[in-house]
């Protein structure tokens, strides 16, 4: 409910309810999906400022857990999981975004038969939307017509594999789904047996993987960024707590540097995002020293070179850049709290800023246009 979430605007240190700021140039929307054991209700859907970091609460969307969210092509709707490890419950949700009401309306669910799914793609070129399925190591895959509507499970590709820690990688984990940048391939990230999948599109429907990257046992890959050249790409591992640099050229990822996020090893590494003009990478730890670690890319190379690290709330399990570059904006799960940190455009470090949004378990976010 709307009185559950408030902003902190202003270096006063004030609260003043959202709403107040109509007037405001607010240009891209903020959506942001979150855990519902506690307080959430499930989506939320705010109007942000990428200029000033205020912002403004304009919708809910009642749905379970809904831990992780993608916006279709079109920006017209969101697709999004409910992760509960429960195949009775865990799902895939179409949404309608209707931007000048701003507002969110459920339209459409399919259970994915796969427990604990925690991401979810759209292959536009295919049109088929997939979800990661974490407790049951496997990606379930919905067609689309050609409105992008939802329209049925047509495939569970399973993934059998183990890894060293015997606690976090009894078996298939997958983490992450992903495209690359020709949109030619589907990678998927199997934390549970240490690789990282690949998939050809060109193809009818995924079927098997046609090729693997293994990482360092141990490892855990969580998830992947490309930079904005396409020629390279990072991963970032959850129970090594490493970025992996690799070079990328059709369909091939060629590992050509490993450099440590989380100097503390607690196996808790989160999240990884480049800042839109390549120069920066950002990679988010929990349980223990609770931050982003920040790296400088060369521009010649892509090799990163850790420059600093910044502390956060508790659990940052999520981080997302605004569109213009500008902010960091970091999920911290168990602090309730979405906060922001101005990128210094020259150093790539952090500088905290007044603005924070205060809401229960938030574990995505997402952008886009207004």
């Amino acid at each position: 409910m709307i009185q559950k979430l408030f902003i902190l605007i202003s270096v006063l240190g004030i609260f003043s309810s959202c709403m107040k700021h109509k007037d405001k140039n607010y240009d891209v929307y903020m959506a942001v999906g979150t855990y519902t054991q506690k307080e959430s209700e499930g989506v939320y859907l705010l109007k942000l400022n990428t200029e000033t970091g205020e912002s403004l609460f304009v919708d809910t969307l009642e749905v379970e857990n809904p831990s992780y969210l993608t916006i279709s092509s079109t920006q017209d709707k969101m697709y999004i999981v409910t992760e509960s490890n429960d195949m009775m419950r865990d799902a895939v949700h179409q949404v309608a975004i209707d931007k000048e009401k701003g507002k969110l309306q459920l339209e459409h669910s399919i259970l994915t038969q796969g427990a604990a799914p925690c991401y979810v793609l759209e292959i536009p070129s295919s049109h088929k939307v997939v979800t990661a399925n974490y407790m049951s190591g496997s990606i379930s895959v919905f067609t689309q017509d050609d409105n992008n509507n939802l329209v049925d499970l047509v495939e569970i590709i399973p993934f059998f594999g183990n890894g060293p820690i015997k606690e976090r990688q009894e078996q298939s984990h997958l983490h992450c789904v992903y495209l690359s940048p020709d949109d030619h391939y589907l990678f998927a990230n199997d934390l549970g047996s240490d690789k990282i999948y690949r998939f050809n599109l060109d193809s009818v429907g995924l079927g098997l993987s046609d090729v693997c990257f293994p990482l360092k046992p141990g490892a855990g890959p969580r998830h992947t960024v490309f930079h904005p050249n396409q020629k390279w790409a990072y991963t970032i591992t959850e129970l090594s707590g490493e970025v992996v640099a690799y070079k990328y050229q059709d369909g091939i990822l060629h590992e050509f540097q490993s450099i440590i996020a989380d100097s503390l090893q607690v196996q808790g590494s989160g999240d990884i995002q480049i800042s839109p003009n390549g120069k920066f990478l950002y990679a988010s730890n929990r349980l223990a020293g609770d931050g982003v670690a920040i790296f400088r890319v060369d521009p010649k190379t892509g090799g990163l070179e850790r420059i600093g690290y910044q502390f956060t709330g508790k659990h940052p399990r999520n981080i997302n850049i605004t569109p213009n570059g500008k902010y960091l904006v970091v999920a911290c799960r168990d602090e309730d709290s979405i906060e922001f940190y101005e990128i210094d455009y020259k150093t790539g470090r952090l500088l905290p800023t007044p603005f924070s949004i205060n809401i229960s378990m938030p574990v995505c976010i997402k952008f886009f246009s207004n």
